[in-house]
């Protein structure tokens, strides 16, 4: 375990309002690294990831990854006296999270304003399909959609097929990667710089999405270009592809800098084309990729993976396996780096699940628990932020408000 005190966001507060993938993703990653989130859910579902995909005991794996270190309490948000209570945290908290749609915060009386002049500290994230104004603002949106919108889709598969997805929801993960780095930018505004100020991080969907798009904008505005689908090539980086070997196994090289493309060239036992003024540079391989990519494929077929791979790892030319989660858990660099974590969870044992990104030197994160329970910290929360009495706690319970 963590020293105490070698967190670095150890005595950040956190309130999450929201549910599924964005919004509690992100505060999952401030929770890994210290910071005490708080998980606002209703008091008859709970999240929807609780019963998504795999279930076993009636929660979902997920789930137990999901909120790990976080503490779930239980407040039904459309009535007035559960809207007083996220009043109440409010001033107890450092970063609100909430990922509704653009309006309902405010529906309830809960919005930035309301909640700024309870506490003008508060750094309030917003994660939404297309962000908190502009003529789509209220249109339902999801990660699928902001993935699609923001470019990616369009140039994801093979050119003679429909566009196709990545295979995770890559779209709301990075919009809780842009909400992080908000929060934290804000944070060290508000109290590094010393300015007291808190302020509002929107982050959308589409624009997580369409600001990872590389070149496609530059080179559509001056050049016309309109990147397409490719499979698994990279066009104008040559050689850079995936290569069958004589076992059906796949291998993945990256050979596309000068001097890689040399070495691999001369480790497949072809040093004329090492050499060939054809291939002496990026533009011009590029213009041969197709004799390239045949040339290379000749070799790797004519052995299996593992073989392929020794010679490339000899030759100091990038490659990899395409790793199933299978092979992800059997591998021993995953283990050595500890990304394969067994963590403890009620009536399940042990649960393996992804290890901790980044690694910090200083002040490394953990993972103390896994998700908890449908409202098992509603009265330690109560009580200890707000100072509610037994007796209040139990008289919300009846009336259905936690």
């Amino acid at each position: 375990m963590v020293e105490v005190g070698k967190k670095a966001l150890e005595g950040l507060r956190v309130l999450e309002m929201g549910q599924l993938i964005a919004g509690p993703s992100a505060s999952r990653l401030l929770a890994e690294f210290g910071a005490e989130v708080i998980k606002v859910e209703s008091p008859e579902t709970g999240d929807s990831i609780r019963t998504w995909r795999v279930v076993e005991n009636g929660t979902s794996l997920w789930w137990y990854v999901q909120s790990r270190n976080k503490k779930s309490i239980t407040i039904n948000l459309r009535e007035s006296e559960g809207q007083e209570l996220i009043r109440k945290l409010v001033k107890e908290v450092d970063i609100l999270i909430e990922n509704f749609r653009p309006g309902t915060m405010e529906k309830w009386g809960l919005g930035y304003e309301d909640l700024k002049a309870i506490n003008p500290r508060l750094i309030m994230i917003r994660v939404s399909g297309y962000g908190q104004d502009g003529p789509y603002r209220d249109k339902a949106g999801f990660g699928s959609i902001g993935e699609a919108m923001g470019g990616l889709r369009y140039i994801t598969g093979y050119p003679d097929r429909p566009p196709t997805r990545v295979g995770i929801s890559i779209g709301d993960s990075l919009s809780a990667l842009y909400a992080v780095i908000g929060a934290l930018m804000a944070v060290y505004h508000r109290d590094t710089k010393g300015t007291g100020e808190g302020q509002v991080i929107d982050v959308a969907l589409y624009e997580s999405v369409f600001s990872l798009m590389e070149s496609t904008l530059p080179e559509y505005d001056r050049a016309g270009m309109i990147r397409e689908r490719t499979g698994s090539t990279l066009p104008g980086i040559t050689p850079s592809n995936t290569y069958l070997c004589a076992d059906e196994k796949y291998v993945v090289i990256g050979a596309n800098g000068d001097a890689i493309f040399k070495r691999l060239m001369n480790a497949m036992g072809h040093p004329e084309a090492a050499e060939d003024p054809r291939f002496e540079n990026n533009a011009k391989r590029s213009e041969h990729a197709d004799y390239l990519d045949g040339l290379i494929e000749e070799w790797t077929k004519s052995m299996p993976f593992a073989e392929v791979m020794n010679y490339l790892d000899e030759a100091k030319v990038p490659a990899g396996p395409i790793y199933s989660i299978e092979d992800i858990v059997n591998d021993a660099h995953y283990q050595a780096r500890e990304m394969i974590r067994e963590v403890e969870v009620d009536g399940l044992g042990t649960l393996k699940m992804p290890g901790i990104v980044p690694k910090m030197s200083e002040t490394p994160g953990e993972i103390e628990w896994a998700g908890p329970e449908l409202g098992q910290h509603t009265s330690e929360i109560l009580t200890e932020k707000i100072g509610l009495s037994e007796q209040q706690i139990k008289a919300l319970r009846e009336h259905g408000i936690i």
